[in-house]
């Protein structure tokens, strides 16, 4: 699965993972950002999550466009118990569009002798 994070250049987005437990058993993931890019994503609410039995849960993963060039990562779930799947996700960025910064005016003669 691939998870895109597409916006201004300098915005930050917020995408979440949603997750099923479909078990009898609650499940405590573990995650792990991994990859070129992965220091610029985070895991704002933090790196574990436990999902109730057969309930769902969320995680949020943030990121800020700081570069014109996509960035790349892996959102790597991992578990401790003998049931749960462990679940890989891969980060893409994409630069939508640029928000200049501020408008700068000046006058100039356009020819000089």
């Amino acid at each position: 699965n691939t998870i895109e994070f597409t916006g201004a250049l300098h915005a930050t987005v917020i995408k979440q993972v949603r997750l099923k437990n479909p078990s009898k058993k609650a499940l405590i993931y573990n995650a792990i950002l991994i990859g070129r890019d992965a220091g610029d994503f985070s895991l704002p609410k933090g790196n574990t999550v436990t999902i109730a039995p057969k309930k769902q849960a969320s995680m949020n993963v943030e990121f800020t466009i700081r570069f014109l060039r996509p960035a790349e990562a892996v959102l790597l779930l991992t578990s401790n118990g003998i049931d749960a799947a462990t679940l890989a996700f891969s980060l893409k960025s994409e630069v939508k569009h640029i928000e200049p910064a501020g408008i700068l005016k000046c006058k100039s003669p356009c020819y000089e002798l």
